[in-house]
């Protein structure tokens, strides 16, 4: 049988693809770049060019397909109904979701499928890392306007914990919140990361409205921008609270901020 990944490429996709194929299982992975696809892949991999915005380019990619993983993106709200409609008169069966950072209409459809789904709720991505790479590679400083503890998660544990939700039994009907091992400001990441990288990185303290605008400026929205920001400025318990579920699940600790600054800290010098 057959899993499908959609946003296969994406942070997390990528590691649930990795995961199930480590495990001996068919893949198939939905992307819109298949050469990039496949050079990330690798060839064990079956590449469908499709996205799950739109439901039905994938009308190919459902046949021998009974577990379906799905990574909730802007733009799945208004097609997700269709997507996981067309999901289950499939064939699916087993449905693992990595939420939008609430309950709305994929995770809502997902829920009354009458398939057996998972939903995974990651409270921060240490990949977000990442959004800081210009800025360190430009002046070793990060601006921000907060710096309260994230218990990032590892996007690897996250892969990992679906491979474990689509392939083993137990987990049907569980909404896991995922966390890594250890809450962290983003001064004490920096510290770590700036060790990985070998060089040193500051942090420097910026207002609100200086934060949304400079979001604004790559495009995004003012509501989208004051969402982001506004999450960083009255984080909730849940993002800073160590949760020991990825160990509960995968028999294994959680993997740490230093494991992951170790495997990108060449990026940043």
């Amino acid at each position: 049988m057959t899993t499908l990944v959609t946003g296969a490429t994406g942070n997390t996709g990528r590691h649930v693809v990795r995961e199930l194929v480590s495990r001996g299982e068919k893949v198939r992975a939905v992307t819109r770049d298949a050469d990039a696809a496949r050079a990330l892949l690798g060839p064990e991999v079956e590449v469908f060019t499709g996205t799950h915005n739109v439901p039905s380019t994938l009308d190919d990619a459902w046949h021998g397909v009974d577990r379906l993983h799905v990574t909730v993106t802007a733009g799945l709200a208004d097609a997700g109904t269709e997507l996981i409609g067309k999901a289950v008169d499939a064939g699916v069966r087993r449905i693992t979701v990595v939420w939008g950072g609430g309950v709305g209409p994929v995770e809502k459809a997902i829920e009354n499928s009458g398939a057996e789904w998972t939903r995974l709720e990651p409270q921060e991505f240490m990949s977000n890392t990442l959004t800081w790479l210009d800025a360190i590679r430009a002046d070793g400083i990060v601006r921000e306007p907060y710096a309260h503890p994230s218990a990032l998660v590892h996007e690897a544990d996250i892969g990992a914990v679906a491979a474990v939700a689509l392939l083993e039994d137990g987990h049907a009907g569980h909404a896991y919140n995922l966390t890594g091992p250890q809450a962290l400001t983003p001064p004490q990441r920096l510290t770590i990361l700036g060790e990985a990288a070998g060089r040193e990185i500051t942090f420097a303290t910026i207002t609100h409205q200086q934060a949304v605008e400079r979001l604004m400026a790559t495009g995004v929205s003012k509501a989208d921008a004051d969402y982001v920001i506004g999450w960083y400025a009255e984080s909730s318990p849940a993002s800073y609270t160590v949760d020991p579920t990825v160990e509960q699940v995968l028999g294994r600790p959680a993997r740490t901020f230093a494991q992951w600054a170790a495997e990108h800290g060449h990026r940043f010098g």
